[in-house]
């Protein structure tokens, strides 16, 4: 029998953020903003010891003082959540080293994209830990238009039933309704894993999320195909792709379009496309994994995308 899906403790105003960079070297001073940005939300923050390690090459630092700095945040009682300051590149280095029990054991809200979509789904395959795919310290929380706080608030605190819809950037690109689990993350993380012992496994009926930066829509294409060759899709009831104008310009995106519908011909499910979350210039949505969700795209100028019960406990 499948245990049931763990859910941290939500943050309330006064929760300690540990700041982390698992994958790639980050800048101080972006750092620094992202900080004091979180602190003016009512936050304590907690500087990983490695956070601002730069090298050897991309990375932020040695494999394993970055493994070092990931176990000793979720076993530190004083932090309550864990935030990363960027993606990049390396946090699927530390894949075959995380202990699974220690994470079971001390729960925590995990939060960031891009790269580490390969932290995402090994947290749900092998703690089975619900987490955050949104915006982080360096990247998103050093501008003031760089997270979305609403989705935010709504993810993190506790709310059991909230929205996304056309203010979040929701379109419609196939009509129809479908309920899930939601996953997912970065495409090209996403797909790399196939084949691996940390591939993405999708058991139940799920809504499967998608976006990527500067990805061509071939690419687009090639790897939807992947995904469907590979089984991925056989449990999936609807998919949403996040905000493409980090992968095509205005001009490419019905092209774009029309080359995921292709590569989706043999789907059935509703599509949507267009949620800010993610890659994006502006406003980033949190947006919880592996909670339950409706999709609900039966009508052109009102998508919606329910989110059926709260990401996190307490």
């Amino acid at each position: 029998m499948t245990s049931p899906l763990i859910k941290p403790h939500a943050l309330r105003p006064g929760a300690t953020l540990a700041i982390l960079s698992p994958a790639s070297a980050t800048k101080p001073e972006l750092v620094e903003r992202g900080v004091a940005h979180l602190q003016r939300l009512g936050y304590e923050t907690l500087l990983g010891s490695h956070a601002l390690d730069s090298g050897p090459l991309y990375y932020a630092g040695k494999l394993e003082d970055r493994l070092h700095d990931f176990h000793a945040a979720f076993a530190d009682p004083k932090v309550d959540g864990i935030i990363c300051t960027r993606g990049g590149w390396g946090s699927g280095e530390l894949l075959p080293y995380l202990d699974a029990t220690l994470i079971r054991s001390n729960p925590k809200p995990f939060i960031g994209y891009s790269d580490h979509t390969s932290l995402h789904c090994w947290l749900h395959r092998e703690a089975n830990l619900a987490t955050f795919y949104g915006p982080m310290a360096a990247a998103d929380f050093s501008r003031d238009d760089g997270p979305d706080l609403p989705s935010w608030q709504h993810s993190l605190t506790g709310d059991s039933a909230w929205s996304l819809g056309t203010a979040e950037g929701l379109r419609v690109l196939r009509a129809g309704h479908a309920e899930g689990l939601v996953t997912g993350g970065c495409l090209s993380i996403f797909a790399e894993a196939l084949g691996t012992p940390f591939a993405p496994r999708i058991e139940k009926d799920s809504i499967l999320f998608l976006e990527d930066i500067g990805t061509k829509p071939y690419q687009w294409d090639r790897m939807l195909l992947h995904l469907r060759y590979a089984g991925v899709l056989e449990k999936v009831t609807g998919i949403v792709f996040g905000d493409m104008g980090q992968n095509v310009s205005p001009e490419e995106a019905e092209y774009l379009e029309r080359a995921i519908l292709h590569a989706l011909r043999e789907f059935d499910g509703p599509v949507g496309i267009g949620l800010r979350c993610g890659h994006v210039s502006t406003y980033n949505v949190t947006l919880p994994l592996g909670v339950s969700a409706r999709l609900d795209l039966t009508e052109a100028g009102n998508p919606q995308m329910h989110l059926l019960e709260a990401a996190v406990s307490g």
